[in-house]
């Protein structure tokens, strides 16, 4: 195996080699780490930040950033709760916050493809016009949940399988395919190859650009629908710090922030290694403050490393 084919498979396959490391020191670390309820914690909670994550990672493979997730999440969620407790419609509390997600994320893709401002300012004004809408609708008060039906979203159990589990399997299944066999997904991969040379090449990148962006709002909007209904309550203060667990997935799971880069499969590995991080550090009994600490770290050590590795590409071209 010459040089360069080596660096391409450390690449593909560091994050599960990561992944087993985490899983054999939390076995060694705590004996509560195998166990059955804790498993099933670990992927309830592991799939609000994976489904979230997957609308990421197509907008950063695209050569873009989405920072309005989290501000998408609150609005959306207390939506959600607000159209449960006027209506009792378990359906309309789907479509509704959903639809809302679609539109922001419209509106983020439209402006971002059309005007060529750099998307971190468009999504982070995104996330502060929602997270500020929330507090103003909600006057920055949960709304409190009832019905039954809507709770088993987030709280059922399918075969003995946390719903929510199973509905990300599917998602990530379904964008999976579209990524790596629909020309949808190729022109995502050339247009963060090269933005140029896609225009150039006749793929409508202003189209395909703002359909990522979509896809991330409306995602987004499922998780909160997801979480509402896990917590029974709609929470304006839910979100905070979702882009960061994101990003952080993305680029864990080989995604690079400069675009052109990355996978669905591997992004699902990055968020449980995310959850795994977390939830040690519940068992562990260490304070929750530090968690945040941990996810920056294990960031900037997988952006370094992704640059040591195209690094090492290049010098072997």
């Amino acid at each position: 195996m010459d040089r360069r084919k080596f660096w391409f498979v450390a690449r593909k396959y560091a994050t599960l080699a990561i992944l087993v490391f985490f899983l054999i020191v939390m076995s060694i670390l705590t004996d509560r780490f195998f166990t059955f309820r804790n498993l099933m914690n670990v992927g309830r909670q592991i799939s609000l930040n994976a489904i979230i994550s997957v609308g990421m990672t197509m907008v950063i493979i695209s050569g873009g950033i989405d920072l309005s997730v989290g501000g998408i999440v609150a609005l959306t969620g207390c939506l959600s709760a607000s159209v449960l407790s006027s209506t009792n419609s378990i359906m309309l509390a789907i479509i509704v916050p959903i639809t809302t997600g679609l539109i922001i994320g419209f509106i983020n893709g439209f402006i971002t493809s059309k005007t060529g401002i750099a998307p971190f300012i468009i999504t982070l004004s995104s996330s502060s016009i929602c997270t500020g809408a929330t507090l103003v609708f909600t006057n920055a008060s949960p709304i409190p949940l009832s019905n039954e039906g809507f709770k088993q979203i987030g709280q059922g159990n399918i075969i003995g399988i946390p719903a929510p589990v199973i509905l990300m399997l599917i998602i990530f299944g379904l964008s999976a395919f579209v990524m790596s066999r629909t020309k949808f997904g190729r022109y995502v991969y050339a247009i963060g190859g090269n933005e140029r040379a896609s225009k150039v090449a006749g793929i409508k990148v202003s189209q395909v650009k703002t359909v990522v962006y979509i896809v991330s709002g409306a995602l987004s909007a499922l998780t909160a629908v997801i979480y509402t209904s896990r917590l029974s309550s709609g929470v304006p203060s839910l979100g905070s710090g979702y882009e960061m667990q994101a990003i952080t997935a993305a680029v864990i799971g080989g995604a690079s922030l400069s675009g052109g880069q990355g996978g669905i499969w591997g992004t699902l590995v990055g968020a449980v290694i995310i959850g795994i991080l977390n939830n040690a550090l519940n068992l562990l009994n260490i304070n929750s403050y530090y968690q945040n600490i941990v996810t920056g770290v294990v960031v900037l050590l997988a952006v370094l490393f992704d640059r040591f590795i195209q690094t090492r590409i290049n010098s072997e071209s």
